[in-house]
């Protein structure tokens, strides 16, 4: 048996090696080389030469299904988390290749069907599900400086909450402006959690055409937004009118200053959002 360990031993490293290149930071290899030690020495105990299958071919099998089990005693993370994690992922990185930019929370909501609040959440529930171990955020002294650029921080800066409210004070100033009959699919769709069938028969219409105007007005909601906080974004959007001083530009223009003139500066700052007003409630 000991001979068997000591000539498939590289089969540990080369498996730990292979699983470990798609592992983040956080994972400690030695532990997942210690569960791979034990499978090869369990393999070595269980084989049975008469049963004709390679005692390496063997030994891969228990290896991979150790330190597939070691991942999983180690991630705090369920299933479903994992899952909902990697569509939002997918769909980041789809709206990216579509849009040219990185695509803003509100957009990443609007395509997985959800709030921005639940995005919120998804990514406060996968944070808390990181496990650190102590000897990697701490150093050789004991000290603890290292952690500071390893954990989750979840304390905004000054700048950080009020560039927040002013943004959330746009986006609510942007769907006030809206058309009455897209503020109202706006509202169903994302702070009602309204069904498109509910919605179509409210409005007289078809769920297709709920769908292209939650479209419509998150385009709308999108440019307003950049009008007001990035005008060079809406400068160089796909999707502006090729006639300047149309029809459609100059109701985009006058959506514009709607929006620039609902609320002032101090009153936008002066607005809590929507995480200050938990905190405050919880407190």
């Amino acid at each position: 048996m000991d001979e068997l360990c000591r000539a498939h031993l590289p089969l540990v490293h080369f498996e730990v090696r292979a699983i470990g290149s798609r592992l983040p930071g956080h994972v400690f290899t030695d532990d997942l080389v210690s569960a791979g030690m034990a499978a090869l020495a369990m393999a070595a105990r269980s084989f049975d030469a008469s049963l004709g299958v390679p005692f390496g071919r063997y030994a891969v099998r228990r290896i991979r299904g150790a330190l597939l089990d070691e991942l999983r005693s180690a991630d705090w993370a369920t299933r479903s988390l994992r899952a909902k994690v990697r569509r939002r992922d997918a769909v980041h990185d789809s709206l990216a290749a579509s849009l040219g930019r990185r695509p803003s929370p509100v957009e990443v909501a609007a395509e997985l069907g959800c709030s921005v609040a639940e995005l919120e959440r998804l990514e406060a529930d996968l944070h808390s599900s990181v496990v650190l171990r102590l000897d990697v955020i701490t150093d050789a002294s004991g000290g603890g400086g290292a952690a500071d650029a390893i954990l989750p921080s979840t304390d905004a800066t000054p700048e950080m909450v009020l560039m927040a409210r002013e943004r959330q004070a746009y986006l609510r100033d942007a769907i006030e402006a809206l058309p009455d009959r897209l503020a109202t699919v706006v509202r169903g769709c994302f702070f009602e959690d309204r069904p498109m069938r509910e919605l179509a028969e409210d409005l007289g219409v078809t769920e297709s055409r709920i769908s292209q105007m939650r479209a419509e007005a998150l385009r709308l909601l999108r440019d307003g937004l950049n009008s007001q906080l990035d005008p060079a974004m809406l400068a160089s959007s796909g999707d502006r009118p090729v006639n300047a001083t149309g029809a459609v530009a100059r109701r985009k223009a006058a959506y514009y200053a709607q929006i620039a003139a609902r609320s002032s500066y101090r009153d936008r700052l002066s607005m809590p959002t929507a995480g200050e007003t938990t905190s405050a409630a919880i407190g």
